[in-house]
């Protein structure tokens, strides 16, 4: 495990949730003991307004700090910044450069392996960890530069792969040994655990901290992950052209049928700030599988705290096992 985690409360990451992530969430998430994350892209501003990502990083870095001058025994975790590397993003370079100009400590980045963006954050001292969803494409972003992975299997929010955990992790774990986090229906403590036990490093979660007071999202979708379960998750490519993990209430709400979605057309695809499908994230609502588990809206840090309780009565359990 690299230095950079050695120190956190519990071995988590707040994934960077698409519009939802913004800096009260992720400065919450941080001062509770894990890591906390935002894409990029979520820091918009219009013609002529200041950048806005900047600003965000600016107030990021500034709070962090003063909350570590003020409790130098328990430090904030360190923050991420996730970037979309696919060539539809049209910000990819300046918010590249106003990453590295803020040295940003981790470096998350999807839909690509980009060798150039790796180097910016190597040139910073910062971490990469690039998401992934089969084995193939871990071998790409490794052998491209990138420090870690993070393993995106069935379950997770948004974007995510088809395969087991199990499969996936042991496929990679099988050639790589650097930093690995596992993401998919990651909702409860004792999944960190599970995923540390199966190799990897840490976990990886988003869909529990969209029913959290700061997460920027409307309240009738942070209502809908606490009602929701498994079996109301649809698996889908048709609103960014990429197979990810949706809300079905909010896609019949929207007045499609979850249970007959049409296929995507990958070339459609488009994450720049100009997109042409605002309509899809705004109103389909990502979420994995693990939701069973959200039973309320609460403040960011008593969900990393009630992680981890349940990750030590998790542990408490395995010890209290024949054999243990």
């Amino acid at each position: 495990m690299p230095e950079i985690f050695r120190h956190l409360r519990l071995p988590l990451i707040g994934s960077p949730l698409f519009i939802i992530s913004n800096p009260d969430l992720v400065i919450a998430q941080c001062k509770a003991g894990i890591v906390g994350a935002f894409p990029a892209l979520n820091a918009r501003e219009a013609a002529g307004e200041p950048i806005q990502l900047e600003l965000w990083l600016q107030r990021i870095t500034e709070e962090l700090d003063r909350h570590n001058q003020a409790n130098p025994d328990s430090p904030a975790a360190p923050y991420a910044v996730n970037q979309i590397v696919h060539r539809s993003n049209a910000r990819l370079e300046r918010d590249v450069e106003i990453c590295a100009k803020y040295k940003v400590p981790v470096w998350i980045t999807s839909l690509g392996a980009r060798e150039e963006v790796n180097a910016a954050a190597h040139s910073c001292g910062g971490l990469v960890l690039h998401d992934v969803i089969n084995n193939r494409f871990a071998k790409k972003a490794i052998e491209k530069g990138a420090d870690g992975l993070i393993a995106v299997a069935a379950g997770a929010g948004g974007h995510a792969g088809a395969l087991s955990p199990f499969a996936l992790v042991q496929e990679i774990r099988d050639w790589f040994e650097g930093p690995l986090f596992l993401s998919g229906a990651v909702a409860r403590g004792d999944a960190i655990l599970a995923a540390q036990a199966m190799g990897a490093d840490g976990a990886y979660a988003g869909s529990a901290f969209i029913a959290t007071e700061e997460a920027n999202a409307e309240a009738a979708y942070k209502q809908m992950i606490v009602d929701c379960g498994a079996d109301d998750i649809v698996y889908s490519d048709l609103f960014t052209g990429v197979l990810g993990n949706y809300l079905a209430p909010s896609i019949a709400k929207a007045g499609l049928d979850p249970a007959a979605l049409e296929r995507s057309d990958p070339s459609a695809m488009n994450f720049g700030s100009g997109s042409s499908k605002p309509k899809s994230w705004k109103e389909i609502w990502g979420s994995g599988q693990g939701i069973g588990a959200i039973h309320d809206v609460v403040p960011a840090a008593d969900r990393v705290a009630q992680f981890a309780r349940e990750y030590e009565a998790a542990k408490a359990r395995l010890k209290a096992l024949p054999g243990w």
